[in-house]
C-alpha cells in the first residue's frame, strides 16, 4: 500500500496541527501516512515554500497530500490553499462557526495557543517538569510528599514518558519509582511507597512487547529475557492487587491515553490546561 504524505502546518510550533492530525488519522486502520511538520511559517517565502515541498509530495505520489493547517494571518492561509492537496484548515472549520455564535471577530494573533499569554501556567509547566525529572525512577529527590501522583511499575513499561507528559500537557506533579527484584523477592512496597499508598498508580504491559522495548535497548543478558520479563510483569500486577492500586496496561494505548486513564482513575486535577 502506498503512503499518503499528510503535512502539519503552522505559524509557531505545530503542536495543535499535529494533536488534532494524529487523533484523526488514528481512526484509519491500514493507512500508511508520511507525516511532515512544517513549523514556523511566518513569511510568504516560507508559505510558498510549503506549497512546493507539498506539490512536490503530490508529483511523487498517486494519493493526493492532506494538509494540516493552524496557520492565522490571512494572507498565508491564502498561499498554502494553493497547494494540491486535500485542505483541512482549523481554524476554518472552528474559528469562524465561533466568530458567529460569539458575535464577535477573533484577534488572529499567532502564538496564542501555546504562547506566554499564560504565565502562571508556563512557571507551572516547568516547575512539574523539574519535579519529574528529579523524581524519575526513584532518583535522589523523592520528595513524594509534593507529588500528586506516583508511577510504579517495571522498567519500560512507560512511567517517565508519562510523568513527563503530565507535567508537560498539566502542570501535574507525577513522580515514579521502578519495581525491581528487591520487590519482587520480598513481595512487598518500600515503606516510602506504602505511606503515601493513595498518590500510587500502577503501570502494566504485555510481556511480550516488554520484551520487544527492552530488546532494542539492551539486545543481551537477563534483562530482556522471556523468563525475566514475564516473571516482572507477573510479580507487579500481583503486587498491585494485593494494596488495591489502580493499574492500567499500556501495551496499546499512547501516552495521551494513559495519562488520560491517570487522571481519570486518580482524580488528580489538571493544573493547568492544555
Amino acid at each position: 500500500m502506498s503512503e499518503r504524505a499528510v503535512f502539519f502546518l503552522s505559524d509557531q510550533t505545530g503542536v495543535t496541527a499535529e494533536t488534532l492530525g494524529h487523533s484523526l488519522l488514528t481512526q484509519f486502520d491500514g493507512q500508511k501516512f508520511r507525516q511532515v511538520t512544517l513549523p514556523f511559517i511566518d513569511t510568504l517565502d516560507k508559505a510558498r515554500e510549503a506549497v512546493r515541498k507539498i506539490n512536490l509530495a503530490a508529483k511523487d505520489s498517486a494519493l493526493r497530500p492532506i494538509i494540516f493547517s493552524t496557520m492565522v494571518q490571512d494572507d498565508f492561509r491564502a498561499v498554502i490553499r494553493e497547494a494540491e492537496g486535500l485542505h483541512l484548515d482549523i481554524f476554518d472549520v472552528f474559528l469562524e462557526p465561533l466568530e458567529k455564535e460569539l458575535q464577535q471577530k477573533s484577534t488572529h494573533m499567532a502564538g496564542r495557543a501555546h504562547g506566554m499569554s499564560d504565565i502562571e501556567g508556563y512557571m507551572r509547566r516547568i516547575e512539574a517538569t523539574n519535579f519529574a525529572l528529579a523524581n524519575d525512577d526513584g532518583g535522589i529527590s523523592r520528595n513524594y510528599d509534593k507529588a500528586d501522583v506516583i508511577l510504579v511499575g517495571v522498567s519500560r513499561s512507560g512511567k517517565t514518558p508519562t510523568c513527563l507528559y503530565l507535567a508537560l500537557q498539566y502542570g501535574v506533579y507525577a513522580a515514579n519509582f521502578p519495581l525491581t527484584d528487591e520487590e519482587f523477592d520480598r513481595g512487598e512496597l518500600p515503606d516510602i511507597l506504602l505511606k503515601m499508598k493513595q498518590k500510587l498508580f500502577g503501570l502494566t504491559i504485555a510481556p511480550t512487547r516488554l520484551r520487544q522495548i527492552r530488546k532494542e535497548r539492551r539486545p543481551l543478558g537477563r534483562y530482556s529475557s522471556t523468563q525475566q520479563v514475564g516473571y516482572e510483569v507477573r510479580e507487579a500486577e500481583k503486587i498491585f492487587k494485593r494494596h488495591n492500586i489502580p493499574y492500567v496496561d499500556t501495551t496499546e494505548f499512547s501516552i495521551e491515553e494513559i495519562s488520560s486513564r491517570i487522571l481519570d482513575g486518580t482524580g488528580v486535577e489538571r493544573r493547568v490546561r492544555p
